[in-house]
């Protein structure tokens, strides 16, 4: 029972790691995949909208029936559906998106990965947990790696409402780790992933629709490094992959991590966007970009290092039956405890 008490939650975290990295590495072939419709005449808009579609209609039956006839869980989490679907989901794209007409590539993700920071302050403002020395020392070495790996170092030009932009996709995606990180709403991850895709689905279709987001399609194949794919295998690729696979993963991962590790280990997609961009684009990544992802490996450990036994801990260990007098039955067995081990 002891070792069952201390094996449950190591496990819990070592799988949330593994989501996380899944999660993380998917999200970071979009920008690549997305750059084969690009260069055919699809703007951004009508990428990342069809993106969002398909994976919601993917999720919508699984992420009903996770419910399991559940339906006042929908009801009760109306308000958080629509949020993570609008801030999280679809603002964190649109903002991004604008940022980039505005400023380069690399500084807009740049800034938008202080989302991390963002967490922590949050949940040391309003839930008062402190963050560690530990914590501090990790976040400092991620951000020097991310400087490194977007290769921003040589200076670029800012634009106020570049900034202003990017900051918005930063809200967004802090806004993703703290909705995905939360348990106690009761709803089954895949459940709110479902719903969050759908009504950002909602959002980017009502915006195209408007005129403000641009809309535009080519029927021309993707291009790559060396091969062309058919556009209807590339938009699937988006939708299955980088938004239905990728939002279900990082929700569980979250849940397992807690926000603020979960932030930080998917800072990995960064790396991820490079060696993707390596592989399909055959951009091959310059050794500072090297250096800097090894570095913000080394603050991922050291945030983990931070958050000290929390999630490793021993779990509490099962609450004592009251006391029911003398049993009366000599055969019962009087040594035997029962238990269920924490998810």
């Amino acid at each position: 029972m002891k070792a069952l008490t201390h094996d449950t939650p190591s496990s819990r975290a070592a799988t949330g790691l593994v989501l996380a990295v899944a999660s993380a590495s998917t999200f970071g072939m979009s920008g690549a995949l997305a750059r084969g419709l690009l260069d055919t005449g699809w703007s951004a808009g009508a990428a990342v909208t069809l993106r969002t579609v398909i994976a919601a209609v993917v999720l919508l039956v699984p992420g009903l029936l996770a419910l399991r006839g559940r339906w006042h869980l929908l009801r009760d989490n109306a308000g958080l559906i629509a949020g993570y679907g609008i801030s999280a989901v679809a603002g964190a794209q649109l903002c991004y998106f604008y940022a980039v007409t505005y400023m380069q590539v690399g500084v807009a993700l740049l800034l938008e990965y202080t989302a991390p920071v963002a967490v922590v302050v949050w949940l040391w403002l309003r839930h008062g947990q402190r963050p560690s020395g530990l914590t501090g020392l990790g976040a400092v070495l991620a951000a020097a790696g991310l400087v490194l790996v977007l290769d921003v170092v040589s200076g670029a030009d800012l634009s106020t409402a570049g900034v202003l932009w990017a900051l918005g996709a930063m809200v967004g995606a802090a806004s993703y780790f703290i909705i995905s990180a939360d348990e106690g709403n009761g709803l089954p991850g895949i459940s709110l992933a479902a719903g969050g895709l759908l009504v950002a689905g909602v959002v980017l279709s009502a915006a195209g629709a408007t005129g403000l987001l641009p809309f535009s399609a080519s029927g021309a194949d993707a291009v790559y490094d060396g091969f062309t794919v058919p556009w209807w295998a590339t938009v699937l690729a988006l939708g299955l992959a980088t938004a239905a696979f990728a939002y279900v993963t990082g929700i569980e991962a979250g849940r397992r991590l807690g926000s603020r590790l979960a932030s930080f280990v998917a800072l990995g997609e960064v790396l991820a966007a490079v060696v993707w961009a390596w592989l399909l684009l055959g951009e091959l990544p310059r050794p500072v970009q090297l250096g800097g992802g090894l570095l913000v490996l080394a603050g991922v450990v050291v945030v983990k290092l931070g958050e000290g036994r929390t999630a490793l801990g021993a779990a509490p260990l099962p609450e004592p039956e009251p006391d029911r007098g003398p049993d009366l039955d000599p055969d019962r067995d009087q040594g035997a405890v029962s238990g269920r081990p924490v998810a």
